[in-house]
Order: structure tokens, then C-alpha cells, then sequence
């Protein structure tokens, strides 16, 4: 599925590789030229109601490729986990809304139209490109003294699917007949402040509008895939090496490891029942549902890249079935504890403790039973990691790369 992990470099050398950016720059900086988006007073009409281009061609790209986007991943081609979501401040994002806002007022340019201005010899935009520069600079040194702030209000991947509660197709069509009576919104302002006569304007407008929703109203009646449609898809790929290589299941003394390791960020989720996690549990380790993983995998994405995820139960069935879960929505460096808690138990606790009473549980997991509630205060809770040297095991955790952000901003 795409987007496909395709390096320009590796694939096409760095010299061919360097003249398609070259291309895809200057075409980019052409079209914003053609459109008139290198002269500041045009730019600074739309806030004046005189001439919303600007809002209709940004508003234009942001519905098509909403479009695009869901529709893709509607029909499998497009893997929308794999799509870069930049991550929400509210707050900070906000103020600095209000800060680009009026220096796009009172400078006429927003940064990507200001070097297009550089490039055609502007002389605002020359000097818009250094207020820029002096603008990061001053924020580089400055940003210590409002950090808190600058990091507050942290929600994640956000999505307005999220936010809404609303299934995908559903917010689609709403952002798509929001946008479009932004175009007509934009189009009676330009006529009563800006003097301009609609008679004029192209009558393909309104065919382009009506294949905009029909594209939403496919993408609400085809749906976006479920977790097992796309797992379907996965499989192939991961499933030999899940069921018979075995490459994900780590043994516990890799995790031990991993838990004395300062070079990795280590979590543990125990998806086991609150009553057998409360008898006994690896310290660390986060008590957690399904339901709780699917909530949580847009943060978890953003975890760093040196950051595993380690899922357990009593034996292999549950934690297997979060593993699919937490791959399939595009995690990185995702394994199971191999033979779960009883196998952790049978390697570390020495004494042989958990042997005490050994109960059945409900399907194929079976837990070894506590005669109390001991939690994280048993000793195989936090094995001493010296006993690494007398355990043999092959080594399977190897970070993988993962999707990053690839740019932003306006024109």
C-alpha cells in the first residue's frame, strides 16, 4: 500500500534524483507566480474582502487532496497511518496562527509566497525573507523563556474525525459543503467590496465543485478499511514472519535487556485482566486494553524512533492480537513477550513461587495463580539483569525507521 517507500537517491542516483526536486521546485514556484502570488498587494486583498484567491486556491488544494487522500485509502491503495499528521498544540498553535495572520497583513507575503517574490527580484519580498530569518533567529534564542507554554495543550494526532466522534466519510462531505460555500462565501465578497462581476468567472467552477462531491459522497458510501481488512493486506508481508519465523517474539531476557537499556525507550503494555495483572506484573509494565491501545496509537506514533513497545498476556493469544492491532496502525518496533507472564516467571522467579497454584483461565490463556495480590513487589518482578549472563537467546529486535514530517506551511 502506498505511500510507497520509494528513495529518490538510492533509486534514481543523486544527480537525477536532485534535478526532479529541481523540477518539482521550479514548477511549484512557477504556478505561484503565474497565479499572481509574488505581488503583496494581491495577497493582502483577501483580507480586505477585495480578492480571496488566496483562500480559494489553498481551501481548493486542502479539499482536493482530502478527497484524494480518503478516497485512496477507501479503496486500499493509500495506507492513511503512513500519512504524516502534524502533531496539535492548541494553544501555541493559536497564537502563532495570530502572529503569521498579521505579519501576512501588514507584509503582504506568507513565507512560501515571499521567496517566491525573492526569486523575481521583489524588493518587499527581499525584505520579508529577512525579517523571516531574523524572526526564527530571535525565536531560536528566545523560545527557553516560554517553553511551557510553547509544549502546553498537546493533543496528538488530531484528526476532526477525532475530535468529532464522526466516521470518516461523514466529516469529508461536511469540510467539502463547508468549503464550497466558502468559494460562493468568497465570491459575493469580491463582488460587493472588490467590485467584481461573477458574470465573468469561468462556468467550469461549478462542474469542478460537483465532482468535488461526488468524490465525498464516495468516500462516505465506500467507507475507510477496518483494522482486518487491513491486516488482510499486511499479512502477507508480516504473517510468515509473525507465525513462522517468529521474528517478533522477543525471549524475556531480551526485554530484561531492553529495560536496563538508556538508549531505548521502553513500553511494557500487560493486556491481561486487572485481577491477574494486579497479582503479579513486570514492574513498569502499563495494565491496558485493546480498546485502550486503539486509543492511544496516535500519540504512540509520535514516540521517538529509538522507542519500543512490548505487549504481553498470561501466554501469547491476547498479546498477539494486540501486536496485529498496534502494526496494522502503522507502529514501529512492536513485539510480543514470548510465552507471556508464565514464561517471564519460568525463567526468572528461581524459587519457584508461582507454582504454588495453577488455575485454568477462561480460552487458551492460562495464568500461573498467587496465593496473594502481589503485584510489582515480587522479585521476578524486576529481575537483577547479572542474570543476563547465564541466559542464551537470539537477539530479534532491530528499530525501524519510521515516517517523519516532510515539510509544511503555506505556499
Amino acid at each position: 500500500m502506498a505511500p510507497f517507500p520509494i528513495d529518490l537517491i538510492s533509486t534514481f542516483g543523486k544527480f537525477s534524483a536532485y534535478l526532479i526536486f529541481l523540477l518539482i521546485g521550479f514548477l511549484f514556484g512557477y504556478v505561484l507566480e503565474m497565479a499572481g502570488f509574488a505581488k503583496s498587494d494581491k495577497l493582502a486583498a483577501q483580507f480586505y474582502f477585495k480578492d480571496l484567491t488566496v483562500l480559494k486556491v489553498m481551501f481548493t488544494a486542502i479539499v482536493v487532496a482530502m478527497a484524494g487522500i480518503f478516497l485512496s485509502s477507501a479503496v486500499g491503495l493509500l495506507d492513511y497511518n503512513l500519512v504524516w499528521v502534524n502533531p496539535t498544540y492548541l494553544w501555541p498553535g493559536i497564537v502563532g496562527g495570530l502572529i503569521m495572520g498579521v505579519g501576512f497583513i501588514l507584509g503582504g507575503f506568507c513565507p512560501g509566497t515571499s521567496l517566491t517574490a525573492v526569486a523575481t527580484g521583489k524588493i518587499d519580498g527581499i525584505f520579508f525573507v529577512l525579517g523571516v530569518i531574523f524572526g526564527i533567529f530571535t525565536f531560536g534564542e528566545s523560545v527557553s523563556l516560554f517553553e511551557g507554554f510553547f509544549n502546553s495543550s498537546y493533543y496528538g494526532r488530531l484528526t476532526l474525525m477525532d475530535w468529532l466522534n464522526l466516521p470518516t466519510g461523514v466529516v469529508v462531505l461536511i469540510v467539502m459543503l463547508m468549503a464550497l460555500f466558502m468559494f460562493w462565501g468568497g465570491e459575493q465578497l469580491e463582488r460587493i467590496f472588490g467590485g467584481r462581476s461573477l458574470t465573468k468567472e469561468p462556468k467550469l467552477r461549478y462542474a469542478g465543485a460537483g465532482v468535488l462531491v461526488l468524490l465525498a459522497i464516495a468516500v462516505l458510501v465506500i467507507g475507510q478499511p477496518t483494522i482486518e481488512e487491513r491486516w488482510e493486506i499486511l499479512s502477507v508481508e508480516r504473517g510468515p514472519l509473525l507465525e513462522d519465523a517468529r521474528a517478533y517474539q522477543i525471549h524475556p531476557g531480551e526485554l530484561l535487556g531492553l529495560v536496563h537499556n538508556d538508549d531505548i525507550k521502553l513500553f511494557m503494555f500487560d493486556l491481561r485482566s486487572e485481577s491477574d495483572f494486579n497479582l503479579f506484573h513486570i514492574q513498569d509494565a502499563e495494565n491496558a486494553t485493546l480498546l485502550d491501545l486503539e486509543t492511544r496509537v496516535g500519540t504512540l506514533r509520535l514516540e521517538p524512533s529509538n522507542t519500543v513497545f512490548v505487549v504481553m498476556s498470561n501466554n501469547e493469544e491476547l498479546s498477539t492480537a494486540a501486536w496485529k492491532l498496534l502494526v496494522t496502525e502503522r507502529l514501529h518496533n512492536v513485539y510480543i513477550l514470548e510465552g507471556g507472564i508464565n514464561y517471564w516467571l519460568d525463567v526468572f522467579d528461581s524459587a519457584g513461587t508461582h507454582q504454588a497454584q495453577l488455575v485454568l483461565r477462561p480460552g487458551e490463556d492460562m495464568v500461573h495463580f498467587f496465593n496473594a495480590a502481589l503485584g510489582a513487589s515480587h522479585p521476578a518482578a524486576a529481575p537483577d539483569p547479572d542474570l543476563l549472563e547465564d541466559l542464551e537467546f537470539e537477539p530479534k529486535v532491530k528499530l525501524e525507521l519510521k515516517l517523519g514530517p516532510t515539510g509544511g506551511g503555506c505556499g
